[in-house]
């Protein structure tokens, strides 16, 4: 690898400092740290292609056997993502010489250490291509599926590292990812649009008489305050609903999933702390905050 590539790669890893939970902190087993990176550096390279939001030069498309594809176009990010894939398949194929992609080779021994299905990292790919495609959402239900393929998998994947994965753990982390991911949402309202892209359902849009034109605005009215308000409650009770999957498991693993919701949790309070008004920039939690609610899903799931 070329010093190049590799400070391309830790480029992207790096990006992990700025999520709302902690990805891989100190605390845990070093091989743990280094599986959890390999995926998180895997699932922030798909949406950075998916999103536009790719490295000045065009370095990945070169990577990946596509120079002079910028990714500034939905057919650009599209041909990319086939591209990814097909690498992504050279990581499952043992009689290759494996993945072009230096974040794709990282993840190799991940998958084969911790006997990871593709279906995970096919499904974050799918949600980028469906960004690509689908830029509004009627319903809620439209966005939970929407969620089922852009959030789910994370979780999926980190129960199958730590092997941990037990059909009801599965299911109290996807709410858990989900209501992440909503909260994501609401923190992005601006930046989404910027994107020509609004994942606040339609529906509840109407209900609440918010337009388009009022997610344009550089303050929110109190019809979008409200209305980012009952969105955070939905990602509340998804957080409630997955919380016990923290009191299902033990030790350094529990600590890892209780900063998972406590970090959804936190980004919640700045929201409201912010009076629901999304619109100036992302409300973000501070690292107390952060703290003392993983204090608060530790007691109530110790």
């Amino acid at each position: 690898m070329t010093a190049g590539t590799a400070a391309h790669e830790r480029a992207v890893l790096d990006k992990a400092a700025h999520e709302n939970f902690p990805v891989a902190p100190f605390f845990l087993p070093r091989a743990w740290r280094d599986d959890l990176m390999a995926v998180y550096g895997y699932a922030r390279l798909v949406d950075d292609i998916g999103d536009g939001d790719l490295a000045p030069g065009g370095r990945d498309a070169q990577l990946l056997g596509l120079a002079g594809t910028r990714g500034e176009t939905s057919e650009d990010r599209l041909t990319m993502l086939d591209a990814f894939e097909a690498d992504l398949r050279r990581v499952f194929d043992r009689s290759g010489t494996g993945p072009h992609h230096p974040l794709l080779r990282r993840l190799r021994p991940t998958v084969r250490r911790c006997g990871l299905s593709p279906e995970p990292f096919l499904g974050l790919i799918e949600a980028n291509r469906q960004d690509q495609r689908v830029r509004r959402y009627g319903t809620y239900d439209d966005l939970l599926a929407y969620c089922e393929l852009s959030a789910n998998p994370v979780g999926r994947l980190v129960l199958g590292i730590t092997g941990t994965a037990s059909p009801e753990r599965i299911r109290r982390s996807d709410a858990v990812c989900t209501g992440l991911q909503i909260v994501e949402h609401l923190q992005d309202v601006t930046e989404d649009l910027g994107r020509d892209r609004v994942y606040l359902p339609a529906e509840d849009m109407k209900r609440f008489r918010v337009t388009e034109a009022d997610l344009a605005r550089p303050t929110g009215g109190a019809s979008l305050r409200a209305l980012v308000a009952y969105e955070g409650e939905r990602a509340g009770e998804l957080l409630n609903e997955g919380t016990p999957l923290v009191g299902s498991v033990h030790g350094r693993l529990k600590l890892l999933l209780a900063g998972f919701v406590g970090g959804g949790r936190a980004a919640l309070r700045a929201v409201a702390a912010a009076g629901h008004d999304v619109l100036p920039g992302p409300p973000k939690p501070t690292k107390l905050s952060l703290l003392r609610e993983v204090g608060a899903t530790l007691r109530r799931e110790g």
